[in-house]
């Protein structure tokens, strides 16, 4: 799924900080909950500013590396000068075009559900910012595991990032919880849409699940979770192996 000029909310939020004009964009949940993400300056953030576990977690970073949702290519970057061989992916075509003017090499406005064998062979996959989420629900997370089983060499692996939802005490969220449970959905299974200005994406879903929740996920799928990143939040990056 590409964004079309009227959707790429998130992208214009990028591009116009890259450009001075500042702006942040809004996360829109499908229960009406509102909330403003960390921003363009995140996605544009040096390595010192980055999340512990995200600079710790990179380090394990092997070969030729496919980045899933590399928004404006912090993360691509900073292996593509360690000498990385590295493709960043991303449906917004302003966070691509906001990558190529910082650099990054060789960037394609893709999808995750685009990755096949044809596009190339990769040693690891980088799913950075909580983008295990991209999977969308378990079902797609296990084909799409084992459709990247694939295409990775022996010996690869994927640093994939998320979000622990049960630690929150904040009512809303545990309510949406309940609701979601209730309809058969993983409690972190979020349905949601990016705004900025008159600008909004479709509505999609975003997975965010526990570490056991990610070990039950990927069993199964040629892939083991060989060990995780903490944060002093709910955030954490797990190392998988593929088997």
């Amino acid at each position: 799924m590409k964004l079309g000029r009227d959707q790429d909310a998130f992208g214009r939020a990028v591009w116009d900080h890259y450009h001075g004009r500042g702006g942040y964009e809004l996360v829109e949940r499908d229960d009406g909950f509102l909330s403003r993400s960390g921003g363009p300056p995140t996605y544009l953030a040096p390595y010192r500013r980055w999340p512990s576990q995200q600079r710790r977690a990179i380090r394990e970073a092997r070969g030729r590396v496919l980045d899933v949702g590399c928004n404006a290519g912090r993360h691509a970057l900073w292996l593509q000068e360690r000498g990385h061989d590295v493709l960043g992916i991303d449906v917004s075509p302003l966070a691509i075009e906001t990558a190529k003017l910082r650099g990054l090499r060789r960037a394609r406005v893709l999808s995750i559900t685009e990755v096949t064998r044809r596009l190339a062979s990769f040693d690891t996959i980088l799913m950075f910012g909580n983008n295990f989420g991209l999977f969308a629900n378990p079902r797609r997370a296990r084909f799409l595991l084992r459709r990247f089983h694939g295409l990775v060499s022996d010996g690869g692996r994927i640093l994939a990032e998320s979000l622990d939802v049960y630690g929150t005490d904040e009512p809303s969220h545990r309510r949406y919880q309940r609701r979601n449970r209730a309809r058969g959905r993983m409690s972190g299974q979020i349905r949601l849409r990016i705004r900025y200005r008159e600008l909004a994406t479709p509505w999609f879903d975003y997975l965010m699940v526990s570490r056991r929740e990610m070990e039950r996920i990927v069993r199964g799928t040629g892939w083991r979770v060989a060990t995780t990143f903490d944060s002093d939040g709910p955030s954490y990056v797990a190392l998988l192996e593929k088997t």
